[in-house]
């Protein structure tokens, strides 16, 4: 496989709570129709939250031997400056000793043995690390990425980057570009590019067409009930997008072909086909979050709902239960408001299979800026704005302000 087949996980496309319930998720997403969508079986979503969590499909034969990130690891990458680059760290699986040594100082935050130790103990969302004890030294000798590495973050219960897992919900810190760029196998251009991206954003086409526009990680949460999961739409369901990405991003051992964007990556033996069913059961199961308590004024919410239904128009296209249309179309480039891209890039549906848009989902919206596909919005405030000026709707200041309370309400 060539260094050019870079890349890292799901954009496109964490538990809310650590263990959601099929009812929860349910509540959360609201129905479908009549009867509403059916729920994953509890026995599947349980083998999806592994798969989620820490299977690798055998990437490591990318990112170690290719890559070679166990080696940056093992040498430069300490506690500290994993944070700093995004990476988190589940406190649930920190023994008590390894808690108290980290409280009193006793275990350093700026020694690349501790992360490997980290590694050891299985503690490091998204990455899994086989160690071995070499000449008396405990030594990274294997390392691969999963799913929850960009779509679970944690809620900082122990320390800023530490605490209990959020499945689902996108890394927004995360840095998958500048971690990429540390693989000594890179030219100093391969580098510039990874670099470019910043956190929480990520390039899934980049490897196919070499055009360097990122777009901005999203929740893998509230989707039960939807078909078009990412960004553009592309593929029946979410099985499809995790089959790209396992086999095309993450470099997973299987197979993926899709003429319409030029793809056929076989890469065997296939450690993907088996498991994508109980992995979407997993990610079906996740409902999206509740809005913090006191995050948004209930009264101006109300008149907001008033708004986004009448004159902001919003309701032409967030429709229904879901706040979507995406089962029922897509959007032509011409229709949305966040294009032109940034930089002058290509338009990323142009990149894509169908060409067009989904509608996003609003459910948790609060909690996961920037916003649009290429995060030209920073805040809730900017979204209203730019669609105010863009589409014309002439909206008085009030109206703005009500209708940003009622987005943060959803």
């Amino acid at each position: 496989m060539s260094v050019r087949m870079l890349g890292l996980s799901r954009a496109g496309v964490a538990a809310t709570l650590l263990a959601c319930s099929v009812a929860a998720a349910m509540a959360a997403c609201g129905d479908d129709g009549p009867s509403g969508p059916e729920p994953p079986d509890p026995a599947l979503v349980e083998q999806g939250r592994e798969i989620f969590r820490f299977d690798t499909y055998g990437d490591e034969t990318f990112w170690t031997d290719t890559l070679r990130m166990h080696e940056v690891i093992q040498a430069a990458v300490d506690p500290t400056t994993a944070l700093s680059v995004g990476l988190k760290v589940d406190a649930e699986a920190l023994p008590p000793d390894v808690v108290q040594g980290i409280q009193s100082g006793a275990i350093s935050l700026t020694d690349p043995a501790t992360t490997v130790a980290l590694l050891k103990l299985n503690a490091v969302v998204g990455l899994q690390g086989t160690v071995e004890t070499i000449e008396g030294r405990d030594t990274l000798v294997r390392v691969g990425t999963t799913c929850a590495l960009c779509h679970s973050t944690v809620n900082n219960s122990f320390s800023p980057g530490i605490g209990v897992r959020l499945d689902g919900w996108p890394n927004s810190a995360l840095n998958p570009g500048a971690i990429i760029a540390l693989s000594p196998a890179l030219t100093a251009e391969q580098k510039a590019v990874y670099d470019s991206w910043g956190p929480g954003r990520y390039d899934p086409r980049f490897n196919f067409d070499g055009i360097n526009g990122p777009v901005v990680i999203p929740p893998a949460y509230g989707l039960l009930g939807v078909n078009s999961v990412i960004y553009t739409g592309d593929g029946p369901d979410l099985a499809y997008w995790n089959r790209y990405v396992g086999v095309t991003q993450m470099h997973g051992h299987g197979t993926f072909v899709d003429s319409r964007i030029g793809a056929n990556v076989q890469n065997p033996p296939d450690m993907i086909s088996a498991k994508l069913a109980a992995l979407q059961a997993y990610q079906l199961s996740i409902p999206a979050p509740e809005p913090p308590a006191g995050s948004f004024d209930p009264a101006a919410a109300q008149r907001g709902r008033e708004v986004f239904e009448g004159a902001g128009t919003c309701a032409t296209c967030h429709t229904g239960d879901l706040l979507t249309d995406a089962n029922e179309r897509l959007h032509d480039p011409s229709e949305v408001v966040s294009e032109p891209e940034p930089n002058g890039v290509p338009s990323y549906a142009s990149r894509s299979a169908t060409k067009q848009y989904r509608t996003t989902p609003l459910r948790g919206l609060l909690l996961h800026p920037p916003y649009f596909h290429n995060g030209i919005a920073a805040t809730l405030e900017a979204v209203v704005e730019l669609y105010d000026t863009r589409k014309g709707l002439g909206l008085t200041s009030e109206q703005k302000a009500d209708l940003v309370e009622y987005l943060k309400s959803l």
